[in-house]
Parts: structure tokens; C-alpha cells; sequence
């Protein structure tokens, strides 16, 4: 399983820079998991607890939206990061659930595990938070744009029924 692991990790750009000894210390730390089509990451509201990276296979992301129900917010491919919200010490609870849409496969780590190993290795930190930092910002971008979406749809029913 150890093996296997580091064989994932040596597949992902975001680890390329990292050192022998770093990428023990993340394979300590992580799992390699596989999801069933339909079956479910994590959920809503649940405790953020770990932070995923597809390896392969498809997630939909979606939220429950008041007055409209669940709401898909995005795909997640290979490669893509999920649950990132558990390396932020200020969010305590899942914001999406993350259901497989096909047959995935990813990799998971210990969020509290994984912070504590950022602020003993300023250098894997960095790393680690400066990818993170663009999934958010990727992340948000999309979100938006979907808003804007969503609120042109919602005007244009309004105009439909006057």
C-alpha cells in the first residue's frame, strides 16, 4: 500500500518539488480510497476533516440552495482537490457534499495531520498552501461565474411571467 501511494504521489505536478523525505512524511499520512458511482466523499454539514486528490474518475460537487434544492457547483477531474476547506482551521464543517459520478479513485490525507506537518516544514507549507490557495481561487471563479448564471436565468423567469 506504501508503495502504491508514493507511485500515486510521484503522478501528481503539485508534488514534483518535494523531497524524498516530504513525501514519506505525506504518505504517512494519506490513503489510497476508492468510491463506487453514486457513492458519496462526504456530505454537507458533515465535520472537515480531510482534504482528497482524484486520482481518477469524476465527483460532482453540489450544494442544497434554498427554494431551488441540490445544486451542482462542479465536476472534479483527475488531479483535482477536494475537501480543502479541512486546511483551514477557521471552517468546521463540510460546505458541498462530493458524490463519484463514475468509479474514482483518490488519495486522502489527514487534514489536521497535514497541517501540522505544514507548520514543521515551512518549505512543504508553502508548497502545499500556495496549490491550494489556486484551487480557491479557481474554485471561486467558477462559483461566480455560475452565480451570474443562475441570477440571468432567474431574470429572465421573472420577465417570462410579467
Amino acid at each position: 500500500m506504501k508503495d502504491e501511494l508514493l507511485q500515486a504521489y510521484h503522478t501528481i505536478p503539485w508534488f514534483f518539488d518535494l523531497k524524498p523525505k516530504q513525501l514519506e512524511s505525506l504518505v504517512a499520512i494519506s490513503q489510497l480510497n476508492q468510491y463506487a458511482e453514486g457513492e458519496e466523499l462526504f456530505s454537507e454539514g458533515e465535520r472537515a476533516d480531510g482534504i482528497h486528490i482524484v486520482l481518477d474518475g469524476q465527483f460532482q460537487i453540489e450544494m442544497v440552495i434554498p427554494s431551488r434544492g441540490q445544486f451542482r457547483v462542479f465536476v472534479a477531474e483527475t488531479l483535482d482537490v477536494l475537501g480543502w476547506s479541512s486546511l483551514t482551521p477557521v471552517v468546521r464543517q463540510r460546505i458541498a457534499t462530493v458524490r463519484a459520478i463514475v468509479p474514482s479513485r483518490v488519495i486522502s490525507m489527514d487534514g489536521e495531520k497535514l497541517r501540522k506537518l505544514c507548520e514543521e516544514d515551512h518549505d512543504l507549507g508553502y508548497i502545499i498552501m500556495k496549490r491550494v490557495a489556486n484551487v480557491v481561487a479557481s474554485h471561486f471563479l467558477t462559483t461566480r461565474l455560475q452565480l451570474m448564471n443562475q441570477i440571468v436565468d432567474l431574470s429572465k423567469d421573472t420577465s417570462a411571467h410579467r
